[in-house]
């Protein structure tokens, strides 16, 4: 443990030996937060995530510079999927320990892949409007939304409750106790799904009904009577019961005699039509494996033809479909042709580049990259300068998404524009991606760290962490 005034290592004392300040209560409270990060640490090994926050956020309100506790923070509200606090935590992570931050990998993971970083943002809008019907009493439109919410965010913890909430009032307990039970697999000591559950359990709880008590048999079917000192019961239909038996052993032998019978006839009829059934059952039998065999041959042979086919048809869709080889092979003749027609025409020539895959790209010949390189080199600072100017015309309107889909286009023409990073950064804060705003602002303090730029952008980044 260092000293919190001269940064000395810290001994048995309640002072520094180094500068002499007082530092009893401090390794009291810095003590309390480890004990809580460690606690924390072991409620998220057993999947008490509402607890594991609960202990670390107590530990970071001791020692807020505690870089080990944001960073688990942030995994246990990624694993709830609470993306955008996540986010936030390791972002302050990483300005509170700018290198050997093990955060950077958190937050490369998320910029690196856009199409995560979109599936974030429509999993925000959506669970924002299911909240919005539900306060408008609109509640079939919001488990609509809720079930998207959950389809593209399946640990979205917040939306499954709300999702079972509204099935809860709509009393569709089985359908709410599926989704509390996903909720418990992610979260197994939140006391939101706990309080649900139990809701759920009392109403599906049905009481069986009790079995009937043994009927008596009534003394009205005894007759009772005494002979000397002993008391005799004897039922009604003693004597019936003596009559019916005589009737019964002579059918018995009736039957009997006509089972000998049989036994001795039967037999021989029996055995006769037991193997004509089976020498019809084979020759059946033989016909049905000549079919199958032969449908199976067949089979095996649609298979492979169909196989082969199906191949052809895959590699011919990569030669002539949309962004296949023809097609972009097309593209990039087309983009040099009408550069070398007119060298000032950057418009055309851009039109026909963005036609070209940028995968494509990756996994072409050396020559085609090359050439592909060169032309949007050539072009690449008039036609972002273009498309930066339209951005900012959409900017200074208020017209957000054109500008973002301009200076977006500037930016990837001209990896040099910084205005174009900022500006757009700006573009998706003020139409209200947040996500999308602290990654493109991250990205200009990474890019351009020693600009005035990185300075503005690295004080809107504080202020959406914050909020």
């Amino acid at each position: 443990m260092l000293c919190y005034n001269c940064g000395a290592n810290l001994t048995e004392h309640d002072f520094c030996t180094n500068c002499g300040a007082e530092v009893g209560v401090y390794k009291k409270i810095m003590s309390s937060a480890n004990l809580f990060y460690n606690e924390g640490l072991d409620r998220a090994n057993v999947r008490d995530l509402t607890g594991a926050i609960t202990s670390l956020r107590q530990c970071i309100k001791m020692n807020k510079n505690h870089v080990d506790a944001r960073n688990l923070l942030g995994l246990v509200y990624f694993e709830m999927g609470e993306y955008v606090a996540a986010l936030s935590e390791w972002v302050i992570s990483k300005n509170l320990r700018p290198s050997k931050n093990i955060a950077d990998d958190y937050l490369n993971m998320m910029q690196s892949n856009q199409s995560r970083l979109d599936i974030i943002s429509q999993t925000i809008k959506k669970y924002n409007q299911a909240l919005s019907y539900c306060y408008q009493g609109s509640y079939d439109l919001a488990i609509i939304q809720l079930k998207k919410v959950v389809s593209l965010n399946p640990k979205h913890v917040q939306g499954r409750q709300l999702l079972a909430l509204l099935y809860i009032n709509a009393e569709q307990w089985d359908e709410a106790r599926k989704e509390l039970e996903r909720c418990r697999k992610i979260d197994i000591n939140n006391t939101t799904t706990l309080r649900y559950l139990k809701e759920c359990d009392s109403a599906l709880d049905i009481e069986e009904p009790l079995a009937a008590p043994p009927k008596k048999k009534s003394l009205a079917e005894t007759i009772t009577y005494h002979r000397g000192n002993e008391t005799i019961i004897q039922p009604l239909n003693a004597r019936e019961t003596k009559i019916s038996n005589v009737v019964f052993n002579i059918i018995i032998g009736i039957a009997i005699g006509i089972a000998v019978a049989c036994l001795l006839i039967l037999p021989a009829r029996i055995s006769a039509a037991n193997d004509e059934k089976d020498a019809k059952i084979k020759e059946f039998a033989e016909q049905v494996d000549d079919k199958n065999s032969t449908i199976n041959s067949l089979e095996q042979e649609k298979n492979s033809l169909q196989s082969k086919a199906e191949k052809l048809e895959t590699e011919l869709a990569t030669y002539t479909g949309e962004g296949g080889t023809i097609s972009s092979m097309d593209s990039l003749l087309n983009a040099a042709m009408a550069y070398l027609s007119n060298p000032d025409n950057t418009t055309a020539v851009a039109e026909y580049l963005d036609q070209i895959d940028s995968g494509f790209v990756d996994t072409s010949t050396e020559t085609f990259r090359e050439l592909y390189i060169m032309l949007r080199n050539k072009i690449g600072a008039t036609v972002g300068s273009s498309y930066y100017e339209n951005g900012m015309h959409a900017y200074q309107n208020e017209n957000y998404d054109e500008a973002i889909t301009n200076l977006t286009k500037a930016f990837e023409y001209d990896n040099t524009n910084v205005d174009a990073l900022f500006n757009l950064a700006n573009s998706y804060r003020k139409a209200g991606d947040k996500v999308n705003a602290i990654a493109n602002y991250q990205t200009l303090v990474d890019s351009f760290p020693d600009t005035e730029f990185a300075t503005r952008a690295q004080s809107f980044l504080n202020e959406l962490v914050v909020d």
